[in-house]
């Protein structure tokens, strides 16, 4: 008799099916092929420990496991429950009549308890894909897929209770949609995403002057582009940066789909249930390693900040004073947003669709531009920056520089324009990117490639005789060209302008300060 058992592996983001069988031969032992690694390999006895602590005796012939496809290699604790099930199947000590209906995946305790696993959101997925009746999985890992697809997803917390499922029982009380979910963890749920209340409640309002940054930042939201602050110690380049995420929108519904997946196959789900309605902000250390910043891992390939930043901020502080090697590779997820990550025998992809919000000092003593209080020579400042290479400048769309604050301004505190104010009109403007933008993959200007920006930018005489004079004065390349562009369409968004108008074009300019030549001379 052979029993066959629908299971899942992660695979970036994406699920693809795998097959368990189980069957019963002659000779005695269990067998455990298809490519498993060694977790899957010591689950046998962890498994076996759990039916026998559970009642469930162990058939004396053999058992050979097979993990199909059998050329992919599986990884992982995943597999337990399905094994578990499919021994018990082939003995006939249950009548699972529905064991085939399911998409089922769970590691097994000792005493037959059953532990979350990551990866919840695309295994459901790719259930709702094949036409399975319904998913089977650990009741913290399902609690993820609350909100996701039309199909029965059961979340359990013991062996028991998945029998009874596959045995046909009325179990409307396992069903996570009839669950009470924890209250609403969105903006806590990203695990190290928010790692301090000072970004809940840091507000515009709060930031003393810096007016100009404001407006770029506004603009950096609105449309997704990258951005950097240069700024001497205490003029606001952290405190804004992490103001930045109240004025952003939350996510739409296939940015959180896809920012949810993201954080499901890292083990970081939303613990309150549901998918991550807002928007992620990461603020690694800027000694952070490679693998880190990108994904890896040696055994299984896991998201790196890039990707856990998808769809909201990657806030890197200390810009300059980061590796020059871990700075160049982030020139391939700025561009192309998505990381490609190959080993000998695997590839994964993961989404990169974050905004960079880099800060630093704009020389070695971090004074320039505080009268004498810079010892900096202007070579040494012109060095300092250099450590960013032409390639990463390009792709750093808005290039703020913050100046001093005024001394008034610093006594009286005048409250300026509050977020609330601010993420108004950001929300307009990607409302209106929302629509233009329909059926095309992309979800702000930013992501704009050659094709798109013919279709979507066209400029008027006047545009283009001022564009002229912007490339050959500022000596620009064709990608910062393009993103001049991109950054004109964002404002002209921000102002309701159905076209790019010279002025819009002027002031995207105006962001590419770093362009010019001597610029600290």
């Amino acid at each position: 008799m052979l029993i066959n058992i629908h299971c899942a592996k992660c695979i970036g983001i994406d699920a693809v099916p795998v097959e368990i069988e189980v069957d019963l031969a002659t000779g005695i032992g269990i067998h455990l092929v298809g490519l498993a690694d060694t977790a899957i390999k010591e689950s046998l006895l962890r498994t076996i420990t759990a039916l026998q602590s559970m009642g469930f005796r162990i058939p004396g012939r053999k058992i050979v496991i097979n993990l199909a496809p059998a050329d992919m290699h599986k990884k992982g604790s995943g597999y337990d429950v399905p094994i578990a099930l499919g021994i018990i199947a082939v003995s006939r000590q249950r009548d699972m009549t529905s064991l085939g209906d399911y998409m089922i995946m769970g590691e097994l305790g000792l005493d037959g308890s059953v532990r979350e696993i990551p990866g919840a959101l695309p295994i459901v997925e790719l259930a709702l894909r094949r036409g399975l009746k319904g998913c089977i999985l650990p009741l913290n890992s399902a609690m993820e897929a609350i909100e996701f697809g039309d199909i029965d997803i059961y979340g359990v917390e013991t062996l028991e209770e998945v029998m009874r499922i596959v045995e046909g029982c009325a179990c409307d009380d396992l069903l996570v949609a009839n669950r009470v979910p924890k209250p609403n963890c969105n903006r806590k749920s990203h695990s190290e995403s928010r790692t301090s209340n000072e970004f809940d409640y840091m507000d515009f309002s709060e930031i003393i002057g810096q007016e100009a940054a404001k407006r770029g930042l506004e603009i950096a939201a609105a449309g997704g582009h990258h951005a950097i602050l240069i700024g001497s110690p205490g003029s606001g380049k952290s405190s804004l940066a992490k103001a930045m995420v109240n004025i952003l929108p939350d996510l739409s519904l296939e940015e959180a789909v896809q920012t949810s997946k993201v954080y499901s196959v890292a083990g970081k789900g939303n613990p309150g249930g549901g998918l991550i309605k807002e928007r992620p902000f990461r603020a690694p250390h800027y000694s952070v390693s490679m693998a880190a910043l990108l994904g890896g891992g040696s055994d299984t390939i896991i998201p790196g900040e890039v990707s856990l930043a998808s769809g909201g901020v990657l806030f890197l502080d200390e810009f300059c004073e980061a590796p020059k090697r871990t700075l160049e590779a982030l020139r391939a997820p700025m561009e192309d947003r998505r990381v490609t990550i190959s080993r000998l025998k695997s590839k994964v992809e993961f989404p990169a669709e974050f905004m960079l919000v880099a800060a630093t000092n704009p020389c070695p003593c971090g004074y320039y531009g505080e009268g004498d209080r810079c010892t900096c020579t202007p070579a040494r400042r012109i060095a300092y920056l250099s450590k960013l290479s032409g390639p990463i400048m390009d792709r750093l769309d808005l290039q703020l520089f913050l100046r001093p604050i005024d001394t008034k301004k610093l006594v009286n505190r005048p409250r300026a324009e509050s977020s609330r104010v601010v993420a108004a009109r950001v929300s307009a403007a990607r409302d209106i990117q929302k629509t233009r933008f329909a059926g095309e993959g992309i979800f702000c200007n930013a992501a704009m490639n050659n094709r798109m920006i013919e279709k979507y930018c066209p400029l008027s005489s006047d545009c283009k005789a001022l564009l002229e004079r912007i490339i050959d004065r500022m000596c620009l390349s064709a990608r910062a060209c393009s993103r001049i562009i991109k950054i004109a369409r964002t404002i002209a968004d921000l102002a309701g302008a159905p076209d790019i108008l010279p002025e819009h074009l002027s002031e995207a300019a105006g962001y590419r300060f770093l362009d010019k030549q001597n610029i600290f001379e």
